[in-house]
């Protein structure tokens, strides 16, 4: 049972993890860390029950990867790299579902092409954004549960992922994929 647990841990870890952390940190390390927490908290879980139990290690998991993000990116200093986003493995999960293979080498081309435009869109997008897109089209999560882990209500996790798509739509759109950018 630990070892179900701990795989569906790690790539929980493993699809949100920052590739800018990723050369630092293992997501095994990183599901290691958030192991020894869940153990010191245990009690405190058995006790009041706030949510499953795998609803309960995501979270964790997902506030251990919040907080290496905030202590190992923002000390850093600014550069304009930092400024100019890149596509990391969420924004790549999101194209590979908008994306379709295609037999032709044209096809093929033409389809890489739009993968590109859409890592380059979800790229531009916040990471609040990116994750609630991922948590909600990657990982397949209902509502209730991106609620208990971004630690807000059902109705806002809804509100903030409609906001989500609409400002991927408008990115979109300026990268040329959809509709006039402007609407």
């Amino acid at each position: 049972m630990q070892f179900v647990h701990r795989q569906a841990l790690k790539r929980f870890v493993d699809f949100h993890l920052d590739d800018r952390l990723r050369a630092r940190f293992d997501p095994s390390d990183v599901v290691q860390v958030t192991q020894l927490e869940l153990v010191r908290r245990i009690k405190d879980f058995v006790d009041h029950r706030p949510m499953p139990f795998h609803l309960w290690q995501r979270k964790k998991a997902f506030e251990r990867l919040l907080n290496l993000r905030r202590d190992h990116l923002l000390r850093a200093r600014r550069s304009i790299q930092r400024e100019c986003p890149q596509p990391d493995r969420s924004s790549q999960l999101l194209a590979g579902h908008l994306r379709t293979s295609k037999e032709t080498p044209i096809d093929i081309l033409e389809a890489q092409e739009r993968a590109e435009q859409v890592h380059r869109a979800v790229a531009r997008l916040t990471v609040g954004d990116r994750e609630v897109l991922l948590l909600r089209h990657a990982e397949d999560l209902p509502f209730d549960e991106i609620a208990y882990l971004l630690g807000i209500e059902s109705a806002a996790a809804r509100k903030r992922f409609g906001r989500a798509l609409i400002r991927l739509q408008k990115l979109l759109a300026d990268e040329g994929l959809t509709g006039r950018g402007d609407t």
